[in-house]
């Protein structure tokens, strides 16, 4: 027995290519290109769709990072280099978020240490790469400007433009040919109205990648999942101003009472279950890419999404 899993749609999620090959002029080993689904991943007997990309979140001023991740991973926090080439090889993750914490220093000047990080990072790391720059509107500018100088050629991701700040990071983007992450509080109106100014400003379709923000498991997380579901289904329904890819990060979950005061003998444990669980919502909802900051993390969800594949097209019975 089949189904009709069309439910009416007639639209398709744009596509945004990140990382550039050589062939492409960058130096990543691989590229993808996200995006082109025309239903809800998993759904059994629908359209197969690609598996979503899991991305490892490193930084480079570990101050500003999880203890447990600090405890776990030792002294490779220490190596933003180091770090990003276990992400690489020992993680096996398909991309790396570098988060430029070091930005987050009160009264933060030195513009030029955070192009060499990036630069540093590249040449670690041959995977494409998600950049979380600075969150601070003063430095906004000559943090992005550097981070697409560093990267040019590369087809970075970079993140994050919000409604009160996006002119800096499309400036970067637009002069160096790098896609961007659109987020917005929980809400399918501002996350339209917020593509839709970016592209006022000049910023393609295909270059832009939305954040709907993405609450804890159990901390608000039916409100995340139900704009994704809205944000998937309207794009689906032929809302070209919603059609784009989702990225969302299980990350934050680290941060809640729950995980931070586990036993300490179980804490690995607790933290990865938190992000597990909110990363496979997250790809159920739609999210082409999932970020983690916990290494067992990583292939926990690959075999989930691997499993979940394989039910969503198994035959039925009749």
């Amino acid at each position: 027995m089949t189904h009709d899993l069309s439910f009416g749609w007639t639209g398709t999620i744009g596509e945004v290519t990140l990382g550039a090959t050589r062939d492409d002029g960058g130096t990543r080993s691989t590229s993808y290109r996200i995006g082109g689904g025309t239903t809800l991943p998993f759904l059994k007997n629908a359209p197969a769709s690609p598996t979503p990309l899991i991305a490892f979140e490193i930084c480079d001023n570990p101050d500003f990072w999880s203890p447990i991740i600090r405890n776990y991973c030792g002294d490779l926090v220490n190596s933003t280099t180091d770090w990003a080439k276990a992400a690489t090889s020992d993680y096996q993750a398909d991309l790396v978020k570098l988060h430029l914490t070091s930005t987050k220093v009160r009264n933060f000047s030195d513009i030029a240490s955070v192009q060499k990080t990036v630069e540093a990072v590249l040449s670690a790391t041959s995977l494409p790469l998600i950049i979380e720059g600075s969150n601070e509107p003063k430095i906004d500018s000559e943090v992005f400007l550097k981070c697409g100088e560093a990267g040019e050629g590369e087809r970075l991701l970079l993140g994050t433009a919000e409604a009160g700040r996006y002119r800096s990071i499309a400036a970067a983007a637009l002069a160096y040919n790098h896609s961007i992450i659109a987020q917005s509080p929980i809400d399918i109106n501002l996350a339209k109205q917020l593509n839709i100014l970016l592209r006022e400003i000049g910023v393609q379709r295909d270059h832009i990648v939305i954040d709907p923000y993405t609450g804890s498991l159990g901390y608000g997380f039916e409100y995340s999942y139900s704009a994704m579901e809205r944000i998937r289904f309207s794009a689906l329904k032929g809302d070209t101003d919603l059609a784009m890819p989702m990225i969302c990060s299980a990350a934050d979950t680290l941060t809640i009472k729950e995980v931070r005061e586990a036993d300490p003998a179980s804490i690995d444990d607790v933290a990865v279950a938190w992000e597990f669980y909110t990363g496979v919502a997250a790809a159920v909802a739609g999210a082409e890419i999932i970020c983690v900051r916990h290494p067992k993390t990583i292939g926990l969800l690959r075999e989930a999404f691997a499993g979940m594949k394989t039910s969503s097209t198994a035959a039925e019975v009749p």
